[in-house]
């Protein structure tokens, strides 16, 4: 989605461990006038590769659970009985199990429980050597990562209009689910990442699936490919078949774990053919958000 000329590119993989990281943290060093945002809420690692500079840390409020006032419970056990998460007893409330449905709230005939919102998480906006960066840590068991996600790239956006940055850089979470659709949602290219498996064809033709229900252009970047040659051709296939560019072809090269372990991003820890290749998807990437 375009706001005053803003481009949004969020990189996604069907199934984790396919090297979405590794790209977006490489394209952080290419990329000209951009804003980072790390939307990968429940698993952040991208800070791991820039280490930002945490400047402002906000805290996240996104799920309510229920909440007893002990001075008015009778001790009757309504709401054990039809709290079908079992997340509440005569005892106790269980917050980690708790759904925030309010259900136990209507039964109560002493109105000692409430629904109250509770803290999920926390977002940051730090500064790194490739530029500002939005990014979160949702709390073990915190609920709302979708709207976690949404508030991460609000942040990126608002950065990037203030600071005059044509571009959002968005590592996206893996998979299909609630996060996924919000890191997603009105960017102007989606890049998937897959890898030259079967389980990794399969999640990247889901990740298709949903953005072709919303519309989105996508390209995709086969990651290892040089493990399975038949599996990349028939990934190229599938991509040929939906008209979907394949914007860069990365060849299995020990570096790029090296790289990870050593906290760089990969073009800049190795010249080798991983990052050759890196910087090839680069260079066609940036020219189909043109």
């Amino acid at each position: 989605m375009q706001l005053n000329g803003l481009k949004q590119l969020t990189v996604v993989s069907g199934k984790g461990g396919t090297g979405k990281t590794t790209v977006l943290g490489s394209f952080a060093v290419l990329a000209k006038d951009k804003v980072l945002a790390d939307c990968d809420v429940d698993a952040a690692n991208l800070h791991l590769l820039l280490q930002p500079r945490i400047e402002e840390r906000h805290d996240f409020y996104g799920a309510k659970v229920a909440v007893r006032d002990d001075s008015k419970c009778i001790g009757c056990g309504n709401c054990e009985l039809r709290c079908r998460f079992d997340a509440i007893t005569v005892e106790e409330v269980n917050r980690f199990a708790c759904e925030g449905c309010g259900l136990c709230t209507l039964v109560c005939p002493a109105h000692a429980l409430t629904l109250e919102t509770v803290k999920s998480g926390e977002y940051f906006l730090s500064d790194t050597a490739y530029g500002p960066m939005a990014h979160a840590k949702l709390m073990p068991g915190g609920e709302s990562s979708g709207r976690l996600v949404t508030v991460v790239r609000q942040q990126a956006e608002d950065i990037a209009l203030r600071d005059d940055r044509g571009l959002v850089l968005v590592d996206g979470p893996p998979g299909i689910g609630c996060t996924a659709t919000a890191a997603l949602t009105d960017v102007d290219l989606a890049l998937i990442v897959t890898e030259p498996t079967l389980s990794g064809i399969h999640d990247m033709q889901r990740v298709v699936q949903l953005t072709e229900h919303f519309r989105l252009r996508t390209a995709v970047i086969i990651n290892k490919w040089d493990l399975n040659p038949d599996n990349s051709r028939r990934i190229r296939d599938f991509c040929e078949k939906h008209s979907i560019p394949v914007a860069g072809e990365m060849p299995f090269d020990e570096t790029a774990t090296h790289a990870i372990a050593a906290g760089k991003p990969l073009v800049e820890f190795s010249d080798g053919p991983a990052a050759s290749a890196v910087r090839q998807a680069w260079e066609r990437t940036r020219d189909l958000l043109v």
